[in-house]
């Protein structure tokens, strides 16, 4: 899949050129990838890899990229909104009633025309405002945070149940970057690794299997917070946790010893798409989860080229 390029205008005024002449010359077209974030919940690293209770988790951990990776804080929301907007706002609380009006992910990658959904399991109707029903928390939807997103009705229109997933990748229609939250039980929060490991186990294999997919894909599975206060990168203090990247490039498995905070995870992604680095995010600190990744053929120069700033 590719993005469409602009066209350049330039004025030449070079000898045998008339001067003020226009010249359109056409960009090079580059690749758009296609990328997912699963975010799971209250497992440190050592909880969850090793665990008998997760066969699958630990398939995709010892066949694909793991990393060595750190949560931002403790509790739940100041690690949604770190991972979305490169900043926890001074949030320590798993609050329902907060509203910022700073950018996210989300607007950057609607600048550049880069297509988006949020997919959360078990919320009972897009751009849904309540704090949590029948599974679903607000708090692990950072979504409904911001006001550039819930006060626009076109971006809030891509904040919607789970259960769109499965028809954008039938449609073949589904949009290049997505996030998704499953419900309390099946991310781990208030049932076992059992569930939560049968959970990813139903739903991944039909992602890793689309076109969407194999069309320049990589998914990013990632937990909220750890269990004790382990850090690094000069501020995440949210405990060790496990962040698993498969990626249509890099056949066989990978580690990365570089450490990575929630604030690298949203690095990596707004490296992908060519963006500019939101507050954490900016930080080199912060780590980056490219070198699971771009194992990749040398003409995908998106992995390589100078970073939009």
């Amino acid at each position: 899949m590719l993005a469409a390029a602009l066209a350049v205008v330039m004025v030449t005024t070079h000898a045998g050129a008339v001067a003020g002449t226009s010249q359109v010359v056409a960009a090079q077209p580059t690749p758009l990838p296609h990328v997912m974030l699963i975010v799971e919940e209250n497992r440190s690293e050592s909880a969850v890899i090793g665990a008998a209770g997760a066969p699958y988790i630990n398939a995709l951990a010892s066949t694909h990229g793991l990393a060595t990776a750190y949560a931002q804080s403790h509790p739940s929301l100041p690690n949604y909104l770190e991972l979305l907007s490169g900043s926890t706002w001074g949030v320590s609380d798993d609050g329902t009633g907060y509203a910022f009006s700073g950018s996210t992910l989300v607007d950057e990658l609607q600048q550049r025309g880069v297509g988006w959904r949020a997919d959360l399991e078990s919320m009972p109707a897009g751009c849904y405002a309540g704090a949590g029903i029948n599974g679903y928390a607000k708090k692990h939807d950072p979504f409904m945070y911001f006001s550039a997103i819930t006060d626009n009705a076109g971006s809030c229109a891509n904040v919607v149940p789970f259960s769109q997933l499965t028809a954008d990748l039938a449609s073949q229609n589904a949009p290049a970057f997505m996030w998704v939250t499953p419900n309390l039980c099946d991310d781990g929060h208030d049932c076992s690794n059992a569930a939560m490991d049968g959970w990813l186990a139903a739903h991944l294999p039909p992602v890793l299997s689309s076109s969407w997919f194999a069309d320049d894909g990589v998914v990013i599975i990632t937990w909220d917070e750890g269990s004790d206060s382990a850090g690094c990168c000069g501020g995440a203090h949210g405990g060790r946790i496990a962040t698993i990247v498969v990626s249509s490039w890099l056949h066989g498995h990978a580690t990365s010893a570089q450490p990575v905070d929630h604030a690298g995870t949203l690095r990596t992604i707004e490296e992908l798409y060519h963006v500019p680095l939101l507050r954490d995010a900016a930080c080199a600190c912060s780590g980056d989860l490219l070198p699971l990744i771009q194992a990749a053929p040398s003409g995908l120069t998106w992995l390589t080229a100078p970073h939009f700033r």
